[in-house]
């Protein structure tokens, strides 16, 4: 075959045009399914746990091209195309389902399967009719507005979906003035860190709410959490998320409860005393939804750390460890040098490393309690506005290679009770700011992995959101206390 001046095979060019127009049309199809399952069945279809909904389709077709890093091979768009058919033709209860999993599965087994409605029958069997799942709608109540209120905003409204999960129904904040509720409306609808709300924003100052993606939200004022009655508002047994931070104990959070229409609370900071400190994913067994009226979704780093710990702990045994935290600074630091309550935290956040400490260390034995006493932890906030990173230096009791823990790590991604927790990264590039908006709460940087001569020392880094990851474990949990939780298949 002739080639032209540049060396290279002029049709090569065109068919590969031609083959990515045709990827593209079937990706726009693929959205149009993807919407349907959404709106009219609350079924939700995600590739690898990365969300399909409101992707274009260059995006989509990047996620399937994403398959390669995990399953070794690409996901043709076409495979996919074939399921969410079938499953749009199928009575399934509401579920979340992750197609890159099964489009992986028809590939190395479609050949035991007639057709892929056999297929799907097959693998979706227990989500086959509506009766399997039936969900009430739960209201919640966001107490405080600040970085994880209105990320939590954010997403209960992306996950409303047809409404039948958690409905957001109020945001109290100390005023609701119609300055106050325009300008916390501009910070909700835009972001330095997280980008534009993908939405309508509209202030309703006459009825003192916004109107977000089609829901009412009320904003309460309020500086007593015990003084606001939720009837009056039309919210019953709602689920209040109070992330002020403000008070962490069972007494003080307990206020709550003696507001008109409150039936739970759950906190975004550690909670004191014996309110149960709770990691979705690993613990929320353990959290009994119907007596327990307060609940803490732990911290940040708590949420980072305690997946990749209870891998290690279950599969290798931990016998004593360091944590390091490398954390974003917040808005706890000062922007300038000033007076602080603690030490380092006084000078210029955007300036300087701070060495503080972090309680993550002894939260860990709150969620895995086998082990207490066995880590220490510390914390340096760094100059950048959001990503942090969790240094975990551990001796653990049973021998292992470098190749072995990263391909445990890797398969608590890839399946069991963790896929949503633990995300496992072969990337050479990685850095912070690639991870801003991931939702998982543990990004494990493999290549970065130690292992010691005697295989018996261990050093993983693991890095997290810690605004975007943590609020959704947040809103996980939030889900699971709802009993709004759809079937999935990971």
């Amino acid at each position: 075959m002739s080639q032209n001046g540049s060396g290279v095979l002029p049709n090569n060019y065109e068919t590969e045009l031609q083959e990515w127009i045709q990827d593209e049309k079937a990706a726009i199809e693929l959205i149009h399914i993807v919407g349907q399952l959404w709106f009219e069945k609350s079924i939700e279809l995600v590739i690898f746990r990365n969300q399909l909904v409101d992707r274009s389709a260059s995006e989509i077709l990047n996620l399937h091209n994403y398959a390669r890093t995990i399953v070794g091979r690409p996901i043709a768009i076409q495979d996919t195309i074939i399921l969410a058919r079938e499953i749009f033709n199928k009575e399934i209860a509401p579920s979340r389902i992750d197609i890159g999993r099964l489009a992986t599965e028809w590939l190395n087994e479609k050949a035991l399967y007639p057709s892929s409605v056999e297929f799907i029958n097959d693998k979706l069997a227990a989500f086959l009719g509506n009766d399997k799942r039936v969900l009430t709608p739960k209201d919640v109540v966001l107490y405080g507005f600040g970085r994880i209120g209105r990320i939590a905003a954010r997403e209960i409204i992306a996950q409303a979906g047809k409404g039948e999960q958690l409905r957001l129904r109020a945001i109290v904040t100390r005023s609701n003035s119609d300055e106050d509720i325009t300008k916390r409306a501009a910070l909700l609808r835009t972001d330095s860190v997280h980008g534009p709300f993908p939405g309508t924003i509209i202030e309703d100052l006459e009825n003192k709410a916004l109107i977000i993606n089609g829901h009412t939200v009320k904003m309460i004022a309020a500086s007593d959490p015990a003084a606001v009655d939720y009837h009056a508002y039309g919210i019953e047994n709602a689920l209040l998320i109070d992330n002020t931070g403000v008070t962490r104990d069972r007494k003080g959070l307990s206020e709550h409860l003696k507001s008109q229409g409150i039936s739970k609370v759950l906190l975004t900071a550690p909670g004191k005393g014996d309110i149960p400190n709770i990691v979705y994913g690993v613990n929320q067994s353990s959290a009994d939804k119907d007596n327990e009226t307060i609940f803490s979704a732990a911290s940040c780093t708590t949420n980072a750390i305690v997946p990749v710990l209870k891998v290690i702990q279950k599969n290798l045994g931990i016998v004593s460890g360091h944590i390091e935290t490398i954390h974003a600074y917040t808005n706890d630091q000062n922007l300038l040098d000033n007076y602080h309550k603690k030490y380092r935290r006084g000078r210029a956040a955007a300036l300087n490393m701070v060495i503080t400490e972090t309680g993550a260390g002894s939260a860990v034995s709150k969620v895995i309690p086998e082990l207490a006493g066995k880590l220490t932890s510390n914390a340096v906030r760094v100059p950048v506005p959001n990503v942090s990173l969790a240094i975990l230096n551990l001796k653990i009791e049973s021998a292992t290679s470098k190749d072995d823990l990263n391909s445990l790590l890797r398969n608590a991604a890839l399946k069991g009770e963790l896929v949503e927790q633990i995300q496992f990264s072969m990337s050479q590039e990685l850095v912070s700011s690639d991870l801003v908006g991931n939702s998982c709460a543990s990004i494990v940087d493999s290549p970065a992995t130690i292992v010691s001569d005697d295989n018996k020392s261990i050093v993983l880094y693991v890095w997290y959101d810690n605004e975007y990851g943590y609020t959704r474990q947040v809103v996980r949990f939030a889900k699971y206390l709802a009993e709004v939780i759809r079937l999935t298949y990971y």
